[in-house]
């Protein structure tokens, strides 16, 4: 699910961004007013129908996403503006997989709201219908049992609803950020003494979270497993080494559970040999930094 305060301010920022004025005026009930319609200069000169109607369109093929987000971005303006609301009525499910031209959403209601609307609504669906579709690329290619994970590296202010597109495409989701989940990298082994000294720290200082640690080497990898890590990644390894690790840190972590994660230098071409490997999960970048893909409104 979506945590709607973030959501409200990621559209509140890209309405404001494309109208020129404070995000503020689009998130403080108080400041309602049918004014901010005349920022938008071009509709404010031309559009003399007060109603209309459309669909958006998928000019792509691949995964739906972003249609709660859309159906939001339309009230929020429509209370800012003071307007009558703005009708969305969805044609499929969000997570639905469709043909180039396929028409997902109905849309209805005061003509410049939507006018006003329509370019920061399609970009947000265009960039979360692409990672969307990337994540379930990656995760059907990986197979039933390799877990395809998104990453930290999303782009600024997007990350929330990023991370709903990956799981709407079918992939999974790494840590939020830097408060939910304790990541060990190399610079924190190099401040901290060993991956063993970092592992234990983190465990004592943090004993209810997710410990995970980085490894360079089949050596540190099970360290950090006998040192108590849940989850140790695997860094930049190649096949017969990755696949020598995960052997490595089961050995050294016993009975206790402890999952093995390969990362860097990961392409979509690897996937079948680290399946192969029989690490349990691959964390990449492409999911979250996926070209978006092309969506349009297409009015009656």
């Amino acid at each position: 699910m979506l945590r709607t305060p973030d959501a409200d301010e990621v559209i509140a920022a890209a309405l404001a961004e494309d109208l020129g004025v404070s995000a503020l005026r689009i998130l403080d009930p108080r400041l309602a007013s049918p004014d901010l319609l005349d920022a938008d200069v071009t509709s404010t000169a031309t559009v003399v129908v007060a109603e209309v109607s459309g669909r958006v369109v998928m000019r792509s093929a691949g995964v739906v996403c972003g249609l709660p987000v859309v159906a939001r971005l339309f009230e929020l303006l429509s209370r800012a503006c003071a307007s009558e609301p703005v009708e969305c009525d969805p044609l499929v499910a969000e997570g639905a997989i469709v043909e180039a031209g396929t028409s997902v959403l109905e849309i209805a209601g005061p003509a410049r709201v939507i006018l006003a609307g329509e370019r920061s609504a399609l970009d947000l669906m265009m960039v979360l219908s692409g990672i969307a579709t990337e994540a379930r690329r990656w995760q059907e290619a990986a197979g039933p049992s390799l877990v395809v994970t998104d990453t930290r590296k999303t782009l600024p202010g997007l990350r929330e609803l990023s991370k709903h597109a990956v799981r709407v495409g079918g992939a999974v989701n790494h840590r939020a950020g830097l408060y939910d989940m304790v990541l060990i990298k190399d610079n924190h082994i190099a401040a901290s003494g060993g991956v063993a000294e970092a592992v234990r720290a983190a465990r004592t200082r943090y004993p209810d979270l997710v410990v995970e640690c980085e490894a360079d080497t089949i050596e540190q990898a099970a360290d950090a497993a006998r040192a108590g890590a849940d989850i140790v990644l695997l860094d930049n390894m190649d096949d017969a080494t990755l696949a020598s690790a995960v052997v490595a840190v089961r050995e050294a972590a016993g009975e206790r559970a402890c999952l093995t994660e390969a990362s860097g230098g990961i392409t979509f071409g690897r996937l079948p040999g680290l399946a192969a490997t029989r690490v349990d999960r691959v964390s990449t970048s492409a999911l979250t930094l996926a070209r978006p893909l092309d969506v349009a409104l297409d009015l009656d």
